[in-house]
């Protein structure tokens, strides 16, 4: 009589493979954007070079690579993103302060520039 457990006797499918790691997102789109519409310093045009190198690596299957590529295009795509943005901002706010600062400055100085007539002449005799 055969006691084994017939379950036993079956191979064990194999598991496939632990999964792996999602591929690294390569900013192109992003990159294209920056180099045509917010190129602050050319860093849009070095975000898309890392892009491509990026979209190359991963393609070719050298994943760390791909990784390390896409990270340098993520930040440079910010620093252009950021300098396009924030830097004329900065520029609106400082023409801003400047213009209402003038105007006090010129509103102070008029009565120091103006002379005033006095109506009685006590002063030439």
């Amino acid at each position: 009589m055969d006691t084994s457990d017939p379950r036993e006797e079956r191979p064990r499918p194999k598991r496939g493979s632990p999964p792996a790691a999602p591929a690294p997102r390569d900013h192109l789109v992003w990159a294209i954007f920056n180099t045509l519409y917010m190129n602050f310093c050319c860093l849009g045009f070095v975000a898309l070079a890392f892009a491509v190198k990026a979209r190359d690596r991963k393609v070719s299957g050298d994943v760390e690579a791909a990784r390390h590529f896409s990270s340098k295009a993520r930040c440079y795509n910010a620093l252009a993103t950021a300098g396009s943005v924030v830097l004329p901002l900065l520029l609106g706010a400082l023409i801003v302060t400047g213009v209402i600062h003038l105007s006090k400055l010129a509103q102070e100085s008029v009565g120091f520039f103006t002379y005033q007539f006095s109506g009685s002449d006590d002063e030439d005799q």
